[in-house]
């Protein structure tokens, strides 16, 4: 059994606390900014991938991320400015830095994962700027 991730904004924890938490990821409606983003990949993996590829921090000094919600059928986590801000203001050449420098991580498979990664950091970047935009927060459910 897989886990899914899905990120969306909030104007803050205690609404982003209140997600439907019974209903599978295709029934979860969008929110302001649309659909949210779904994916496989973990916040905690999201925010070493922008923490050590955009900011240079190295991975055993990346943060913990905030819980807002623990339940025994899912878990609510924001993810803090210093992971959203980088992302959100990153250029091209940080963005492909950061895509590169993840897919050499021994268990990725290289060029090919790094043009995936960017992408994806392409679009958690528009999400992250349509968070802010909103005056709203990034989170992220997670659930079995």
């Amino acid at each position: 059994m897989g886990v899914t991730y899905k990120y969306f904004g909030a104007p803050d924890g205690a609404t982003a606390a209140r997600v439907p938490i019974s209903m599978r990821p295709e029934e979860l409606g969008g929110d302001e900014l649309g659909q949210g983003l779904y994916t496989k990949v973990k916040p905690e993996t999201m925010a070493a991938m922008v923490l050590t590829g955009i900011e240079g921090i190295p991975p055993n000094k990346v943060p913990p991320l905030e819980l807002v919600v623990l339940h025994p059928d899912y878990a609510v986590v924001r993810l803090p400015a210093s992971v959203v801000d980088p992302l959100r203001k990153a250029n091209e050449e940080l963005l492909g830095a950061a895509a590169f420098i993840w897919s050499t991580v021994p268990d990725r498979r290289g060029p090919r994962d790094a043009f995936v990664i960017y992408r994806m950091l392409h679009e958690w970047q528009d999400f992250a700027r349509r968070c802010d935009e909103s005056g709203h927060q990034l989170y992220c459910l997670v659930w079995p």
